[in-house]
């Protein structure tokens, strides 16, 4: 499966900082020191729905990172994933009468096309599930062999009393555990499991849906979270250095993949932290597709909404934070564009050099984009009262804007 195009990225005079961001399984800020390869891996979409707000806000702050990084003079190899086969893909298609694999490709294209408009860059390495499912089968095999996995009526389930670490990831009690496991596509209720926890990996053919050759373990298709783990083992490998996502993906997504990871190689961690961005909310509600509230980026975009001034509305939140979209956000998105642009359309103004260090330092704490939009603020607005004699100035500020902020002026 292909990506979308990269668009290019200046390079900005001097050396960026290392990134200081939030681990969920510390629960505090950890400095990041990867090597030469900083490696990242963020899950991706179920492509049946377009893209909205919400995943637009969490891969925004993902391009972030990739940025902060490539300001430091390192390599990003950056894997995305696409869940092209799951049940609410083939829930939708079946609603609306439309071929699965139809549903997904449209989809996934649209996808595509948003973060191109968006100018969020792409990964090494885009992989949908079905084209993982050779890779698949010989993890979950495994995991069954070494008595990580046990068989219930066909489908195949994981022990999560085999990994000693699990629970780590998102530091939750059980109780809380099966709250969301219900509620986030697993099964606790299920009779005949050894621990209610325990999530699917190798799921039966079912009559009517679509199944592949699984070997020993029968037709059938994968589980949600060793989809991830297979993905990111054969590009990655272990203790790559962030995983992340949506905050709704710590438990049970992020937390049962650890643990078959761990589980197959007796390494630890699998990730050396766990990001994890905020929810985008509408009408006092998470944006989601099951609720129907929902802001597109592709319909924004019809609508002639600059994309630049999407971004903008995004980064306008810290990525942590729970934020409601609203008409107020866009309009002030677009109006703070509109001040940037001309700001650096001028010949000249004040010295950006400072300006350059305080949104290099903004991003590293965290990636505290808010701050980095108040600092060109403030350079904005002392070129329109003062103006300024360096003729390099509005050029530096277009380019590090760009650079470090993803933003086109």
């Amino acid at each position: 499966m292909h990506a979308w195009p990269a668009s290019e990225v200046p390079a900005l005079p001097g050396k960026g900082r290392d990134l200081r961001i939030h681990d969920t399984a510390t629960g505090g800020l950890v400095t990041l020191d990867p090597g030469p390869v900083a490696r990242i891996y963020v899950c991706g979409i179920t492509p049946y729905d377009a893209t909205h707000m919400g995943h637009a806000a969490t891969y925004n702050a993902f391009d972030l990172v990739q940025r902060v990084w490539l300001d430091t003079k390192r390599q990003v190899h950056y894997v995305q994933n696409v869940t092209d086969v799951d049940d609410p893909l083939l829930e939708r298609a079946n609603r609306d009468g439309k071929d699965w694999v139809e549903l997904a490709e449209g989809e996934t294209a649209l996808f595509r096309e948003d973060m191109t408009a968006l100018r969020l860059l792409p990964p090494k390495h885009y992989i949908g599930a079905v084209e993982a499912i050779p890779g698949i089968v010989p993890l979950v095999e495994r995991l069954r062999d070494m008595g990580a996995a046990y068989e219930l009526e066909g489908d195949i389930y994981f022990s999560v009393e085999s990994d000693a670490h699990f629970g780590e990831v998102s530091g939750l009690d059980t109780a809380a555990m099966k709250l969301l496991s219900a509620e986030r596509g697993g099964d606790p209720e299920r009779v005949g499991k050894k621990n209610p926890l325990d999530p699917m990996l190798w799921m039966a053919a079912r009559d009517g849906e679509p199944s592949w050759d699984g070997g020993s373990l029968g037709r059938g298709r994968p589980g949600w979270h060793i989809e991830c783990v297979a993905i990111a083992l054969d590009h990655l490998g272990m203790g790559f250095d962030v995983q992340g996502g949506g905050s709704d993906l710590a438990f049970p997504h992020h937390e049962m993949g650890a643990s078959h990871a761990q589980a197959l190689t007796g390494e630890y961690p699998f990730a050396k932290a766990y990001v994890h961005a905020g929810m985008v909310g509408l009408d006092g509600a998470k944006m989601s597709k099951s609720k129907g509230n929902l802001v597109f980026v592709s319909q924004l975009r019809r609508d002639g909404v600059d994309p630049a001034a999407i971004r903008l509305a995004l980064l306008a939140h810290h990525y942590r934070a729970d934020w409601e979209w609203t008409d107020a956000v866009l309009a002030e998105a677009v109006e703070r564009l509109g001040r940037w642009r001309a700001a650096v359309s001028r010949p000249d103004g004040p010295s950006a050099e400072a300006l350059v260090e305080e949104i290099r330092e903004a991003l590293a704490n965290d990636l505290d984009a808010p701050a980095a939009l108040a600092a060109v603020d403030r350079w904005a607005a002392r070129q329109g009262a003062d103006g300024g004699a360096d003729e390099g100035a509005p050029g530096v500020v277009s380019r590090a804007v760009d650079a470090l902020l993803g933003v086109a002026l």
